[in-house]
């Protein structure tokens, strides 16, 4: 990487080299990175743990137990949970990318089996206090006040943050956004995404032990497959995505709405598929992994168009509609449970399908109103004096 650097000298320009590879930039990148896996790992580890943690058909703790079984249960203590319940629980992960999640369920099922599962969250809580720490230490303000960066880094992220143009302080069009069909579009297809993409993952595990009757180590290996095929499916999306609007051939806003049917259709028709046409095992893990990985098609649909209508409130809009995603994830997390608890013989079908019913309503909206062209509200406005 380089950068333009003035000499008075003769005034003249150089270029001047910056670090690249081993930079300070891209070790605090790393560890965003590391950080973001652990955060999603203390997320997700719950959704495993929580089928280890729940009281089995069989009483535990009484007078003819054996001794084994006795240490078993102080190792992995069992709650007499019901899915209602475990559905409440499930919803509280929200309340606070693909790859930790992965890490998460296939380390949890064996921390579960060796050491039980209180172990998961105390491993999972001191790696996030580690890297917590590591963050306090490294990461600064401003570069200038960095004490390990280098000058001509330094010279590169200050004359990069010069160059940028910044907005002119104006208010939020709030009531233009309230109106915009297109912004509506969005959140509807974020709330949808969101439902189908937390009964996927969240009770993965819950319908791998129903269904399979695996044990726990077992389920954390069956679970963490979906996550390792979305990791890898979102960075395939990612380059079929640059590769159709570098060579034209789609406009932007025809290929928002491509991958975004693909991201809420296909989920939707897999998960049918899960309930009516896995009769065995493999037939199970396909139709469980293909559910849940095809949902990362919306990674360049839904959740980046909002960077298309109104880039300059990007920020704002993406909190807003993340916020409205996590709306559709403590709804659907808690009902799902509602739903197990009521009917525990036809209840997977029924999760299924009103998954599959918000799944084409939202898109079915989101394919007549959404647009990939800056709305006249989020453009620059120029004033003129006379």
């Amino acid at each position: 990487m380089f950068y333009l650097s003035c000499v008075n000298k003769r005034h003249f320009l150089f270029y001047s080299p910056a670090p690249s590879f081993c930079s300070l930039r891209y070790g605090l990148c790393l560890l965003l990175h590391f950080c973001n896996v652990v955060m999603m790992s203390q997320r997700m580890c719950l959704s495993l743990t929580v089928v280890a943690m729940v009281n089995s058909t069989e009483p535990h703790g009484w007078p003819n137990t054996s001794t084994k079984d006795l240490l078993d249960n102080i190792k992995n203590p069992r709650y007499n949970w019901s899915p209602e319940i475990r559905g409440v629980i499930l919803s509280s992960i929200l309340y606070g990318l693909m790859l930790g999640p992965f890490i998460a369920l296939l380390a949890t099922g064996f921390i579960c089996q060796a050491l039980g599962w209180p172990f998961v969250f105390y491993i999972f809580g001191a790696c996030g206090c580690a890297l917590g720490l590591f963050w306090f230490i490294l990461f600064y303000d401003d570069p200038k006040d960095h004490p390990c960066i280098s000058v001509d880094e330094k010279e590169l992220i200050t004359s990069s943050l010069m160059a940028q143009v910044t907005s002119s302080g104006q208010s939020l069009p709030i009531k233009a956004m309230l109106k915009s069909l297109p912004l509506w579009a969005i959140s509807l297809g974020c709330f949808a995404f969101s439902w189908t993409n937390h009964v996927m993952f969240l009770y993965s595990p819950t319908f791998i032990s129903s269904r399979l009757h695996v044990n726990v180590t077992e389920n954390g290996l069956l679970s963490a497959l979906p996550y390792l095929f979305s990791w890898v499916l979102g960075i395939l999306v990612g380059q079929v995505a640059d590769l159709f609007l570098s060579r034209n051939m789609f406009c932007v806003t025809t290929i928002r709405k491509l991958f975004t049917t693909l991201g809420l259709l296909l989920p939707s028709l897999f998960g049918i598929c899960l309930c009516h046409l896995s009769s065995g095992f493999h037939s199970t893990i396909i139709f469980l992994i293909l559910a849940s990985a095809t949902s990362v098609f919306c990674i360049v649909g839904i959740l980046i168009n909002p960077l298309d209508i109104a880039p300059r409130y990007y920020g704002f809009l993406k909190g807003v509609t993340v916020l409205i995603g996590m709306t559709g994830g403590l709804t659907s997390s808690t009902l799902a449970g509602i739903i197990l608890n009521r009917d525990p013989e036809s209840s997977w079908s029924k999760i299924f399908f009103l998954m599959a019913a918000i799944n084409i309503i939202s898109l079915t909206f989101y394919l007549i109103f959404a647009k990939a062209e800056i709305q006249d509200w989020a453009k620059e406005k120029q004033h003129t004096r006379l």
